[in-house]
């Protein structure tokens, strides 16, 4: 049996995919998210997804290391890879353009990475999805942010589990409980398919090594060994409902867009929050002048649906006046934001509790 948790219509297909020029961006793909809980397993995922609709290229960008506080965060999850996977051979599935892997190439890690929208020419990674055909195999996997992409989750380990014989595996991915406590409904995405909380992921290994939370409580990882993978639960899930103000903190946006007048208002973080956030302040009749992100890639194109243009921060700190509401979507940024920006704006935290 599925219990109903959240329903939203006309989401980007590719959140973090971008756009030449608006016409394209405001043409492309759209798909609806019918959020459910499986009473058996307590997994929670789209209902609706169809991964048919989905294609990863070049032109899909994701990587946030353009960020110092970002950058801290990857070395904290070398320190718990250091914990357990010193000295031994890695892969990782899901490699993104390759920051995290050539990090820890360069701290002498042996690691092989697998992912098709890979720009770089480093002859050990390959450009494809991961499939049990490719033949690889290493003491240990690392799996950052890819399962809540993945259909069947639990299948796809097991496939892992097979390709590899076994062996240790680092996953990471968003909390799902970091989501509802803090009402944010800009980070629900149809790529995610998949929600997850850190009881999910302990119950599907029988061996787990450590787990906990990361990046500010927004993200899970846990270790473990492949071999103990389970197909269902050992306990009876915990049953999930939203508040009934999940999405109210929109309704907040909108009155300050409304009221700031001449100082005018800006996004910043164009990434997966701020795409669907811009979207949905765009849907409610009201619009800032800058969308901003640190990604040079993103600089200048344009975002799904919303057709919105990239900002950079210069940019931004020269065409918004000082006092201008800048609503930031990750608050784990917002003091390397403040000093970025010379502390000159209204700063508005929005996934913060004073925001709800």
């Amino acid at each position: 049996m599925q219990h109903e948790l959240y329903r939203v219509s006309g989401l980007p297909v590719l959140q973090n995919r971008t756009f030449a020029s608006a016409e394209q961006a405001r043409a492309s793909g759209s798909a609806d998210i019918v959020l459910v809980q499986d009473s058996d397993s307590g997994l929670i995922f789209n209902q609706a997804f169809d991964a048919s609709k989905l294609s990863y290229d070049a032109d899909y960008q994701n990587e946030q290391a353009h960020s110092v506080q970002f950058q801290q965060h990857l070395n904290d999850v070398e320190a718990i890879l250091a914990r357990h996977f010193k000295g031994q051979s890695l892969i990782e599935v899901g490699c993104g353009k390759g920051y995290f892997l050539e990090m820890l190439r360069g701290l002498g890690y042996a690691i092989t990475g697998i992912d098709p929208s890979y720009e770089g020419d480093n002859s050990e990674v390959i450009k494809a999805p991961f499939t049990q055909e490719l033949g690889l195999n290493a003491d240990a996997i690392v799996l950052r942010h890819v399962l809540e992409h993945i259909s069947d989750p639990v299948s796809f380990l097991a496939d892992i589990a097979a390709a590899n014989r076994g062996g240790q595996i680092y996953i990471e991915v968003p909390c799902f409980d970091w989501i509802v406590e803090h009402n944010a409904w800009f980070d629900v995405f149809y790529e995610h398919v998949n929600y997850f909380r850190l009881a999910d992921l302990r119950g599907l290994f029988d061996t787990v090594h450590e787990a906990g939370h990361l990046f500010g409580g927004q993200y899970l990882y846990i270790v473990a060994d492949l071999s103990t993978l389970r197909r269902t639960p050992l306990q009876p899930p915990h049953m999930l409902s939203l508040a009934d103000n999940f999405t109210a903190s929109i309704d907040k946006a909108v009155q300050i867009i409304q009221a700031s007048g001449s100082h005018g208002a800006g996004i910043w973080g164009a990434s997966s929050k701020g795409v669907i956030y811009s979207l949905a302040l765009q849907r409610a009749g009201v619009s800032v002048e800058h969308v901003v992100d640190i990604n040079p890639s993103k600089q200048g194109r344009y975002l799904p649906l919303s057709g919105v243009r990239v900002s950079s921060p210069q940019e931004a700190i020269d065409g918004l006046p000082e006092g201008a509401n800048l609503f930031v979507m990750n608050s784990n940024y917002l003091e390397e934001i403040k000093r970025m920006t010379g502390g000159r704006y209204v700063y508005h935290a929005v996934d913060s509790a004073s925001f709800q």
